[in-house]
């Protein structure tokens, strides 16, 4: 159905002209975008992006910056490409991120296919969330970080690494080698529970990000919680380097 907006919007523009919803400023990704441009952060690596939501969330609340998206799922990443297509500053890579280079097997859930992993799920995870369990394995390519590092991020361009990579974030961050000194900021989606085998809990991925990486906390994104009992499961940690 036809709405007004987009009836507004069309007008528009044939002036040349866009018409857009105001973000709100309440909503999760217009805060983010203003720690991004606060950070004056110049791209998003957005690791594990699935069909592009998040990319596609900060688009809309004004970032205006270049992303670079990786997502080895087949399905999703056709979806992804999609999205990227109409817009010059969004491109998208077919790999997966970790320590280690090489093949390897992507268990691929149910659903809508997010929460696969490389990584085991565990029976807190297929309970709080039955359609997540895994239904099929995929090969995929794995990369370091720190191999593709001149090839995705020009010289001077200040850096955002956004992980949701399903327990494997501490692998993404050990193949950025030498080049995690030169993330500006991170966004980490970690567990509270135990969810993947050996996925980072709450605890460990912020000593990570601050012990590690030397980031301070700035914001926490919501994650999911068990419908049964509306315990939070997870959370983003939203963290950058100061000074």
């Amino acid at each position: 159905m036809t709405t007004l907006l987009d009836r507004v919007r069309g007008a528009a523009q044939r002036f040349g002209v866009d018409v857009t919803r105001y973000p709100d400023p309440a909503a999760y990704e217009t805060r983010l975008v203003r720690l991004i441009e606060e950070f004056e952060v110049d791209l998003v690596l957005d690791a594990g992006a699935h069909a592009g939501r998040y990319a596609g969330g900060l688009r809309r609340a004004g970032y205006r910056g270049r992303i670079v998206s990786f997502e080895p799922l087949d399905g999703a990443r056709r979806s992804l490409e999609r999205a990227a297509a109409q817009d010059d500053a969004w491109s998208v890579l077919p790999y997966a991120l970790g320590d280690e280079s090489g093949p390897a097997v992507l268990n691929v859930a149910g659903g809508d296919g997010a929460a696969s992993s490389v990584l085991p799920m565990l029976p807190r995870h297929r309970e709080a969330q039955p359609r997540s369990a895994y239904v099929a394995r995929q090969p995929v390519e794995v990369r370091r970080l720190d191999e593709l590092w001149e090839q995705v991020v020009a010289p001077g361009e200040r850096v955002f690494l956004k992980l949701d990579v399903r327990g494997c974030e501490s692998q993404v961050l050990r193949g950025a080698g030498e080049y995690a000194d030169d993330v500006t900021g991170v966004q980490l989606q970690t567990s509270f529970v135990p969810l993947y085998g050996d996925g980072l809990l709450f605890a460990e991925a912020l000593d990570l990000a601050q012990s590690t990486l030397g980031l301070c906390l700035k914001s926490l994104a919501p994650g999911a919680a068990d419908p049964r009992s509306g315990e939070l499961l997870q959370c983003g940690l939203v963290l950058f380097r100061e000074g």
